[in-house]
């Protein structure tokens, strides 16, 4: 039987929507605990979450290096050991953080298209890894296109890059989706005119989009 969809497109989020993303798993073995710790610590200023941040609004990887290295190299009680070469780590490395698909996504991508629905992605990520994720993932292949925040300079939740996204995609607010792990960037969807959701699980997320 055709699968049912209540919108006609849907927009998704990448990291704990599509990817179940882990960066630490790119750095495990190679550092000391205590190490990856401080470097992960989201309390840990200029840490990896400050540069992630930075990372998704365009800085290249040799900016963060550089300002990175900068920033720890002058704290020498720092417990962040190798300044100049962790987050070169990182980088060489960072494919191994996109360690699966979130259980259900694959199945829920192939019915939608399936239904006739348009599927398109709208992330805060960087262009690199979305293009690795959809090498290492073909059911991303399904989306259609997907706008990136490190190519648009702003992210969510500014309300800009959903107008962004709704121009290119060229889809109607009024019956399209959009899923977000996050509560604030849902909502700064349905602020816009689309229909923010929260998401959960596949399981919640085919519930609320009608899909049967």
């Amino acid at each position: 039987m055709t699968a049912s969809c209540s919108y006609t497109d849907v927009i998704f989020d990448y990291c704990d929507v599509l990817l179940n993303w882990q960066p630490r798993r790119a750095l495990d073995g190679q550092y000391p605990d205590d190490v990856l710790n401080a470097f992960f610590d989201r309390s840990t200023a200029y840490g990896f979450w400050h540069y992630d941040e930075l990372s998704d609004l365009g800085w290249s990887e040799q900016q963060i290096i550089a300002d990175y290295s900068a920033h720890h190299r002058a704290n020498m009680s720092d417990t962040t050991t190798n300044a100049d070469q962790i987050f070169a780590d990182y980088f060489s490395r960072q494919q191994l953080a996109l360690y699966d698909m979130i259980d259900g996504m694959p199945t829920m991508l192939r019915d939608l298209d399936m239904a006739g629905v348009r599927l398109w992605g709208l992330t805060n990520f960087t262009a690199k890894f979305v293009h690795a994720a959809h090498d290492k993932f073909p059911w991303l292949r399904l989306l259609r296109d997907t706008v990136i925040s490190s190519e648009e300079h702003i992210h969510k939740p500014d309300p800009e890059i959903y107008r962004r996204a709704i121009d290119r995609f060229n889809i109607n607010p009024a019956t399209t989706a959009f899923l977000d792990d996050k509560a604030r960037n849902a909502d700064a969807a349905t602020a816009v005119g689309l229909s923010g959701i929260q998401f959960h699980s596949a399981v919640q997320s085919r519930n609320a989009l009608g899909l049967a």
